[in-house]
C-alpha cells in the first residue's frame, strides 16, 4: 500500500515538473546553495539564473522535445542549465568534460539518442557556449517518450562489458524521489555529471536546502582541501578512491574535523580498507550505499557492526534474491533503454546482475556476475581475492580479474600495485600462500601481474580486466 501511496504522489509531481524544487528553494533566498572555487551561490541566484538561463534557451531557439547535450562538471551554472532545460521540457544528455574537454567517443554516443544542440561549458564552469549539433535521431522509445512532454535525461552505462546503453529517466520523476526534505548537509559532489550518482547527489544536496561543495579535481588532495575549507560534513565516494586516500596518507596533512559522514558505493568495498577507513576516521558514520543508472539509489542503512552488511529499499523500492541474484522493482525505474532491450520482467523486477547473500534484512554484496571468474565451473568474485592480497605488507593496490584458459574456462590474475620493488616470483609465492591459507584452492590467483599505473578508470572505480593498466603500463607476468 505504501508503495502505491508513493507511486502516486511520484506521478502526481512528474506531472507538475520540477517547480517545486525551485518554489523551496525561494523559502531559504540567502542560504548558501554552492560553494564553487571559494565563490559563493546562494538560493535566490540559483533561483534568478534558472529563470535567465530559460529565457536564453527559448531566444536561442532551444525547443521543447529537442535532445540537448551539456559538456561540462559540476557548477552553480551547469546545475542551472540543467533545470532551465527539465522546466524547457527538453532532453538532457550530460556528459563528463575529458582531459581535452570534447570526445570523440561522445559523438558515437549520442548517435544513439540523437542530438540537436550542444551547450559546452568552460573549464571553471562558470561560462558556456549553445550551438546548434545535429545528430539526426530515429528512435521509437524516445519518440514515444516526447509524446509524455515531459524532460528527460539520457545517461550511460559504462559499457564495461561490451557497448554502452543508453538509459532514458523522466527527470522530474528522478527529482520527484526528494519531495520529502531531510537534513540540510555540506557536502562534496565527487561522482561525475554524467553518473547518475552525480546528478542524485546534486538533487539530494539542493532539495534538502543543503550546500554543494565543487572541487577542482578528484584527487585526494583537492577532495581533503575542499573538506577543511569548506567545513564539509559528507563525503560521497568510491571505494577506489577511499583506498587512494588512506594510501597517498593525504588527509593527515588537512583538518577533517568537520566530516561527520562518508557514504561509499558503485563497487564492492574490501573489508581491509574499510576497517583502515574506520582507523582514519574512527567519529565518522561511514555508510555503504546502492543503487543503479536504471532504477535509482536505495535508502540504504550499514549493519552497526562495522561489516559489509547492509539494508537496502526504502519508499518506492523493494527488492527480492532469486538464485543468488538481487532484483529490484523501483517507482523511480527508468523509461527504458534506447538501444537495448528491456531487462524488467513481466511484473516490473528488474536483474540487477548483483550477487549477495542475505542475513535477515540484511545483503552482502559479492559482486557483479558479469565480473565472476568461471574456473573449472567454480564462482570466483574478484573483492574476495582481492580483500586477502590487500592485507599484505608491499602491496599498494590490487585488481583481481579472470584470462581465458583452454582446459578451466578461465584462470585468476591478480595485477598488483607494490610500494617497494620485490622479486616477482618471491611475490608470486606470498600472494599464493596467503590466498590457500584463507581460500579455496581454485581461488588462488594463477598468474600475477605487476602494475605501476593506476588500477582505476575515470570514474574512480577499479577496473577488473586485462587492459586496466594499458595507459602507460601493460604489465608483467609473473
Amino acid at each position: 500500500m505504501k508503495a502505491a501511496e508513493d507511486r502516486t504522489v511520484s506521478d502526481r509531481m512528474g506531472s507538475a515538473g520540477i517547480d517545486w524544487l525551485l518554489d523551496r528553494f525561494s523559502t531559504v533566498p540567502e542560504h548558501t546553495a554552492f560553494l564553487h572555487h571559494h565563490r559563493r551561490v546562494s538560493y535566490t541566484e540559483i533561483v534568478a539564473r534558472v529563470a535567465s538561463f530559460r529565457a536564453r534557451l527559448e531566444d536561442t531557439g532551444v525547443r521543447a522535445g529537442e535532445c540537448v547535450a551539456i559538456l561540462g562538471d559540476h557548477s552553480p551554472e551547469l546545475f542551472c542549465m540543467l533545470l532551465a532545460l527539465a522546466q524547457n521540457r527538453n532532453v538532457l544528455i550530460p556528459l563528463g568534460r575529458g582531459a581535452d574537454g570534447w570526445q570523440c567517443e561522445d559523438e558515437e554516443l549520442l548517435a544513439i539518442p540523437g542530438c540537436d544542440w550542444l551547450i559546452e561549458f568552460d573549464s571553471s564552469g562558470n561560462s558556456f557556449d549553445i550551438r546548434r549539433w545535429h545528430i539526426r535521431r530515429s528512435n521509437p522509445v524516445l519518440e514515444t517518450f516526447l509524446l509524455s512532454g515531459s524532460s528527460g535525461i539520457v545517461l550511460f552505462s559504462s559499457g564495461s562489458t561490451g557497448k554502452p546503453k543508453a538509459i532514458l529517466h523522466d527527470f522530474a520523476r528522478v527529482a520527484s524521489k526528494f519531495l520529502k526534505q531531510r537534513k540540510a548537509v555540506v557536502a562534496i559532489c565527487f561522482l561525475m555529471i554524467d553518473h547518475f550518482g552525480g546528478i542524485n547527489t546534486l538533487l539530494s544536496i539542493t532539495a534538502s536546502l543543503g550546500t554543494v561543495v565543487t572541487i577542482a579535481d578528484r584527487s585526494a588532495a583537492s577532495v581533503c582541501r575542499a573538506i577543511m575549507d569548506e567545513r564539509v560534513q559528507l563525503l560521497p565516494a568510491t571505494p577506489s578512491f577511499l583506498n587512494m586516500m588512506l594510501l597517498s596518507r593525504e588527509y593527515l596533512d588537512y583538518d577533517l574535523s568537520s566530516l561527520e559522514r562518508i557514504t561509499y558505493g558503485t563497487e564492492v568495498m574490501a573489508s581491509t580498507t574499510l576497517d583502515r577507513l574506520r582507523s582514519a576516521f574512527p567519529g565518522v558514520d561511514l555508510q555503504q550505499t546502492y543503487g543503479l543508472s536504471e532504477l535509482g539509489v536505495l535508502r540504504s542503512r550499514s549493519r552497526p557492526d562495522g561489516s559489509l552488511w547492509v539494508q537496502v529499499g526504502g519508499g518506492g523500492f523493494a527488492t527480492k534474491v532469486k538464485d543468488g541474484i538481487l532484483w529490484i522493482r523501483s517507482d523511480f525505474a527508468m523509461v527504458g533503454y534506447l538501444n537495448a532491450p528491456s531487462m524488467f520482467d513481466a511484473e516490473g523486477w528488474f536483474n540487477t546482475g548483483d550477487q549477495v547473500e542475505v542475513d535477515g534484512e540484511y545483503f552482502r554484496f559479492l559482486g557483479r556476475a558479469s565480473e565472476m571468474i568461471n574456473v573449472g565451473g567454480e564462482k570466483v568474485y574478484p573483492a574476495e581475492i582481492e580483500d586477502v592480497i590487500l592485507a599484505l605488507d608491499n602491496v599498494r593496490d590490487v585488481a583481481v580479474f579472470g584470462e581465458p584458459h583452454p582446459l578451466l574456462g578461465q584462470i585468476v590474475v591478480a595485477k598488483i600495485q607494490l610500494w617497494q620493488h620485490e622479486d616477482p616470483g618471491e611475490l608470486k609465492k606470498r600472494v599464493r600462500r596467503a590466498c590457500l591459507e584463507k581460500l579455496a584452492n581454485y581461488k588462488a590467483p594463477a598468474k600475477v601481474v605487476m602494475a605501476s599505473g593506476a588500477l582505476y578508470g575515470a570514474r574512480q572505480k577499479k577496473e577488473r580486466h586485462a587492459e586496466s593498466g594499458k595507459a602507460g603500463d601493460a604489465g608483467r607476468a609473473v
